[in-house]
């Protein structure tokens, strides 16, 4: 990917340059950024979604059907850059209706794409983050 930054390269304190994407995926604080476009679609939610975004990225958001809106487990709610991104559709907003602690800033990580260069940042429920699921590491253990 070109113009794609580490964390540790990206000035949080500025917005980022025309033409890039910036998420962050809290309560991590992990931060990524790539110029827009350019991500490859790593066949996991819709392409240029918060679920793809983070497959490519290696940080961790459940999905337990594979991306294709079946689930909740990729639920997480919209902090900020809502404006730039695709509007739910009705088979989102019929799953979300099962997810637990519906927000109004609720969307599924497969199905909310990025639709344009921005700042981005999402949080994934902490009763929503299964570690041990699909043998990823148990990163709430590290909190006790």
């Amino acid at each position: 990917m070109s113009d794609v930054k580490t964390e540790q390269e990206i000035d949080l304190s500025k917005p980022p340059a025309p033409n890039m994407v910036r998420v962050t995926f809290q309560p991590e604080g992990r931060t990524v950024e790539f110029e827009f476009g350019t991500m490859p679609y790593d066949h996991h939610g819709q392409p240029m979604s918060f679920l793809d975004v983070a497959e490519n990225y290696e940080i961790f958001l459940d999905h337990a059907c594979g991306g294709v809106c079946a689930c909740t487990t990729c639920h997480l709610w919209i902090k900020d850059g809502k404006e730039g991104l695709n509007e739910a559709d009705d088979d989102e907003l019929d799953r979300l209706d099962m997810a637990a602690d519906l927000q109004l800033n609720s969307r599924l990580g497969c199905q909310a794409v990025i639709t344009r260069p921005g700042s981005y940042v999402v949080e994934i429920p902490k009763w929503n983050r299964n570690y041990v699921s699909e043998g990823k590491p148990l990163a709430l253990a590290e909190e006790k």
